[in-house]
């Protein structure tokens, strides 16, 4: 079962953290970290989409319709980031799952000169119902300008999908202390290699 450490919350929107909760898709296969119904109950509380008086856990059925809607809210955002058009089957899985909650009235703040949404994300009831919820999420990104500022770590061993608000829209990496680090790091020191036998001579 995975802990509350195994989550990364760097994507900048909910719907991204929760494509981020498949690791590693660089790999044949990627890592899995919403392996048993409980890793779901667990994003979940985490991401506080369930309200604290909930006790429904999540099933093995929605452990399912989960990672069924984490990979085609994946899929659509990327095409539609990437100036495609995301395929019919995915947007009406995206349609019905974000049908399933009530939409609650949009709220206004302003933060460092720009208008967003007013937090917090309302309470589910239900592990079905805070699926719901990630799917309004990803429905409203995939309908705003933000879109195109989504983008993929560069790391060549991370591929987590964050949103871009970086003034000059170049950000690389999905966090700098762990990947924008670790890369630099590592070019720092394959350059040290190959100055090494000609600083010898």
């Amino acid at each position: 079962m995975a802990t509350d450490d195994t989550w990364i919350w760097d994507g900048g929107r909910l719907c991204l953290d929760f494509a981020n909760t498949l690791r590693s898709r660089w790999r044949t296969t990627p890592v899995e970290t919403l392996r048993e119904p409980d890793d779901l109950t667990g994003w979940l509380r985490e991401a506080r989409l369930l309200a604290p008086t909930t006790t429904e856990p999540a099933t093995a059925a929605v452990l399912i319709s989960a990672r069924r809607l984490r990979e085609s809210l994946d899929r659509a955002v990327l095409a539609v980031a990437d100036g495609r058009l995301p395929t019919y089957g995915d947007v009406t899985l995206l349609n019905r799952s974000a049908a399933a909650a009530p939409r609650p009235a949009l709220q206004l703040v302003i933060t460092d000169d720009r208008l967003e949404p007013a937090g917090p994300t309302p309470l589910a009831a239900d592990p079905a119902l805070a699926l719901a919820l990630v799917a309004q999420d990803a429905v409203d990104l995939l309908l705003s300008a933000e879109i195109r500022r989504v983008r993929v770590c560069g790391a060549d061993r991370c591929a987590l999908r964050f949103l871009d608000r970086s003034p000059a829209r170049n950000r690389r990496w999905c966090s700098m202390s762990r990947c924008g680090n670790r890369t630099k790091v590592r070019l720092h020191q394959a350059r040290s290699r190959q100055s090494g036998p000609m600083a010898d001579d």
